[in-house]
């Protein structure tokens, strides 16, 4: 148990640096934060993980998803439309190797951000087919998905952008 407390309280040696250089962001850490992270499952770890990335990106997300379970999120953006995957990945042991069910998880919330001076004409999921409930708002798309089963069931929202 000794090993899990610091033997020195206070240091000035710095556990990550970040840097600002021109129009680039760095974020570096001094330790493997990241096999750290895939070993303990620690959520500060991935928490700081997330975080230093989000800073690094240096500007808003093109999509957010909200809701429990963990999710695989894709985007892809063409001249005239954005594709969006959302692949259900729950499952307890899903860092850990194969595992052979997942998990349903209830509803998601997803916002799109819309590219500067695009309307939306059609929104279509690709998978299931038909056309979602979708709310558009100061330039954020809303489409909520009741349930998520697996990762063969997983939805897709077409945005067919037009001036």
């Amino acid at each position: 148990m000794e090993m899990v407390y610091p033997r020195q309280p206070k240091t000035d040696i710095a556990e990550v640096y970040l840097r600002d250089l021109g129009k680039s962001r760095i974020v570096y850490f001094p330790w493997d934060i990241d096999r750290t992270f895939w070993e303990v499952l620690a959520m500060d770890h991935g928490r700081l993980l997330r975080n230093a990335a989000e800073w690094a990106a240096n500007e808003e997300k093109p999509v957010t998803v909200t809701g429990a379970g963990i999710l695989d999120v894709t985007v892809w953006r063409q001249k005239e439309s954005m594709t969006v995957h959302l692949v259900n990945l729950t499952n307890p042991m899903m860092m850990k190797g194969p595992f052979r069910e997942i998990f349903p998880v209830g509803a998601q919330k997803v916002k799109v951000r819309l590219p500067q001076g695009r309307k939306v004409r059609k929104v279509q999921l690709l998978v299931t087919g038909g056309s979602p409930q979708v709310q558009e708002s100061a330039g954020i798309l809303t489409v909520t998905f009741l349930r998520l089963k697996s990762m063969k069931c997983w939805r897709s929202i077409w945005v067919d952008g037009g001036s």
